[in-house]
C-alpha cells in the first residue's frame, strides 16, 4: 500500500502518527510519502527520521496540492490518505486494504475514536450529538483517513479544489461504493477548548457552503428529523441544546466568509495538536 500524509507544520504530532503506522509493518509493506507543504517548522526532519519514509517538500501551503503531489508519487494501490494529526495503526491500515478488495467498494475509512475524557463539558456535549448523526456515522468524512483503489483514485482526481476536501471525497462515492471498515480504528483528537471547537465548525460550515456552490455540488446535511429522534432520549436533550447553540453560532460567523467568497482561510485548531 501507499500512505500519503499531507503535513503543514505538524512537527509536534507527525512522529506520533508514523510510530503507530509503522510499528508492526513488514519490510516493504508500506510506501509512506509525507508531503511537507509550506512548513516553517521541523515537520520534514521529523519524518525523515523514520526509515523508509519518503519526504516531499513544496513551498505551497496547500493540502490539495500536497494530496496531488502525494498521489503522483504513489507507486502502488491502494492509497491511504492520512492526516498528520490522527493516530492509525498498522493493523488498521491492513484492514482497510482488505475492505477495498470487497465487491464494488471503491473507498473506505476506519471507525473513529474521539478521546473526550479531558475535554470541557461543552465540547463533550457537542460530540455526544455529532457522533450520533446518521450522516456522520455513515460518511467517510471527519475521520482524517480515506483509502481508495485505482478506480476510487480516479474519482478523487476529478474533484474540484475545495476546503471541505474530506466531505467532497466522501460524497464522490455512492453509499454502496463506500464502506466504513469496522475492524479499523483511527484516533481523531477533538479540540480542547470551546473556542477551538467553534473555529472548526466555522471552517466546516464555510466548506459546506463552497461545496454547495460548486458544479454538481451536493452535501450531507443533518435534518430536523435526525435531531428530533435524539430528543426522545432525555439524557441527550442538554447535549442537543449545546449542539444547536454551537451550530447556530458557527453558521452566523461563517456567513461573513461566505459573503466575501473567502474559501481559503483555514481556521486551524492547534489545541488538539
Amino acid at each position: 500500500m501507499t500512505v500519503v500524509v499531507p503535513a503543514h507544520n505538524e512537527a509536534t504530532v507527525i512522529g506520533r502518527l508514523l510510530s503507530g503506522l509503522l510499528r508492526d509493518a513488514e519490510p516493504g509493506e508500506m510506501d509512506v510519502v509525507v508531503v511537507a507543504n509550506g512548513c516553517t517548522d521541523g515537520t520534514a526532519d521529523v519524518a525523515r527520521g523514520f526509515p523508509g519514509v519518503r519526504v516531499l517538500e513544496t513551498p505551497v501551503p496547500s493540502k490539495r496540492e500536497a494530496l496531488r503531489l502525494g498521489a503522483a508519487a504513489a507507486g502502488v494501490f491502494p492509497i491511504l490518505y492520512v492526516d498528520a494529526d490522527v493516530e492509525l495503526g498498522t493493523t488498521d491500515a491492513r484492514a482497510m486494504c482488505a475492505t477495498l478488495r470487497g465487491d464494488g467498494v471503491l473507498a473506505t475509512a476506519p471507525e473513529r475514536a474521539l478521546p473526550l475524557a479531558d475535554r470541557p463539558w461543552p465540547v463533550r456535549s457537542y460530540y455526544a450529538v455529532w457522533s450520533r448523526l446518521p450522516e456522520v456515522r455513515a460518511g467517510l468524512f471527519g475521520r482524517g483517513v480515506i483509502a481508495v483503489g485505482e478506480e476510487g483514485q480516479a474519482r478523487l482526481d476529478a474533484l474540484p479544489s475545495v476546503m471541505a476536501d474530506d466531505l467532497a471525497a466522501s460524497l464522490a462515492f455512492q453509499p454502496h461504493e463506500r464502506a466504513v471498515t469496522g475492524t479499523a480504528r483511527v484516533v481523531v483528537h477533538p479540540p480542547r477548548t470551546l473556542g477551538d471547537l467553534i473555529r472548526r465548525r466555522v471552517r466546516a460550515v464555510t466548506g459546506v457552503a463552497e461545496l454547495d456552490g460548486s458544479p454538481g455540488g451536493r452535501t450531507a446535511r443533518t435534518g430536523v428529523r435526525d435531531l428530533a429522534g435524539m430528543a426522545r432520549s432525555p439524557r441527550l436533550v442538554p447535549h442537543l441544546a449545546v449542539f444547536l447553540a454551537v451550530t447556530l453560532l458557527a453558521r452566523t460567523r461563517a456567513r461573513r466568509a461566505v459573503r466575501r467568497g473567502d474559501f481559503t482561510t483555514w481556521l486551524r485548531d492547534d489545541s488538539s495538536r
